[in-house]
C-alpha cells in the first residue's frame, strides 16, 4: 500500500508537470511523465501513461477543437496506424531501448536542422511520415509527441494544439486496443492510469496562462525546446535502462 501510494504521488506530480507542458504546447506530456512512472513501476508502461495521454487532448478539445486540420490530421492517422503495429511488436519482442536512442537521437537532428531553417515542409508525405514515426515510438514508449510537433511547428498555436490533441486522443485509443490485444495492458495499468487523470486535470487548468504567453510568437522555439528535451529523456532513460 506504501509503495502505491508513493507511486500515486511522485506519479501524479510528474503528470500534473506534464499536463501543464503538453497542456500549453500542444505535446510534452510524456517528457516529464513516462521517465518517472517508468522508474517506478516498469510494468505500468506504456498502458498507464496511454490512458492520460487519451484525456488529456479532450480538455484541448474542449476549448480549440475548431481550430483542427482534419486534411493534416488524416495523414497522420494513416501514418500511425501502421507504426502502432511494428511498436507494439517492439514491445512485445525487441528491445525498446535501442528503438529510443535510435529516435532520439534523429529526434534531436531534426530539431538541429529545423532551428536553423525557416519550418518543415508541411504536406501529406512530412504528415504522414511524422505520423508513422510517432505511432512506433508512442505505442512502444509513450513519447510519441516530437515528429508531429516538429512538422507542425510553424502553425498558430491553437491550430498545433487542437491538431495534435485530436491526434493524440485517436492514437492513444488505439495504442492501448493494440497493446490488450498483444496481451500488455495489465488492469493495474489501467487502473493508474484512471487515477492520475485528476493531476492532469490540475495540471491542464494551471497551463492556462502560460498557453496565452506562448501564442504570442513563441510557440515554435517552446516546441523545439520540449522536442529537444523529449528526445534527451528518451537517450537518457535507455541508457540507464540498458
Amino acid at each position: 500500500m506504501h509503495d502505491t501510494a508513493l507511486l500515486l504521488i511522485v506519479g501524479g506530480l510528474a503528470v500534473f508537470v506534464g499536463a501543464v507542458v503538453q497542456g500549453s504546447v500542444g505535446f510534452g506530456m510524456g517528457l516529464v511523465a513516462v521517465p518517472v512512472l517508468t522508474l517506478m513501476d516498469p510494468t505500468l508502461m506504456p498502458g498507464a501513461v496511454q490512458v492520460t495521454n487519451m484525456m488529456l487532448p479532450l480538455f484541448t478539445l474542449a476549448v480549440e477543437w475548431r481550430r483542427v486540420d482534419w486534411r493534416g490530421l488524416g495523414f497522420a492517422l494513416l501514418g500511425r496506424l501502421p507504426g502502432s503495429v511494428i511498436g507494439a511488436a517492439i514491445v512485445v519482442y525487441i528491445s525498446v531501448y535501442h528503438l529510443s536512442v535510435f529516435v532520439g537521437v534523429m529526434v534531436l537532428a531534426a530539431v538541429v536542422l529545423t532551428a536553423v531553417t525557416a519550418s518543415v515542409p508541411r504536406n501529406g508525405f512530412t504528415i504522414t511520415s511524422a505520423g508513422f514515426i510517432s505511432g512506433v515510438t508512442g505505442t512502444a514508449t509513450g513519447i510519441g509527441g516530437p515528429p508531429i510537433a516538429l512538422v507542425y511547428q510553424s502553425a498558430k498555436g491553437p491550430q498545433i494544439r487542437a491538431t495534435l490533441a485530436m491526434f493524440f486522443c485517436l492514437s492513444a485509443a488505439q495504442a492501448l486496443v493494440i497493446l490488450a490485444l498483444v496481451d500488455h495492458l495489465p488492469a493495474r495499468a489501467l487502473g493508474t492510469g484512471a487515477l492520475l487523470v485528476l493531476p492532469m486535470s490540475a495540471g491542464f487548468l494551471v497551463s492556462g496562462p502560460l498557453r496565452r504567453y506562448l501564442d504570442g510568437g513563441k510557440v515554435r522555439t517552446a516546441i523545439l525546446t520540449v522536442a529537444a528535451l523529449s528526445a534527451g529523456v528518451l537517450i537518457v532513460q535507455s541508457v540507464a535502462g540498458a
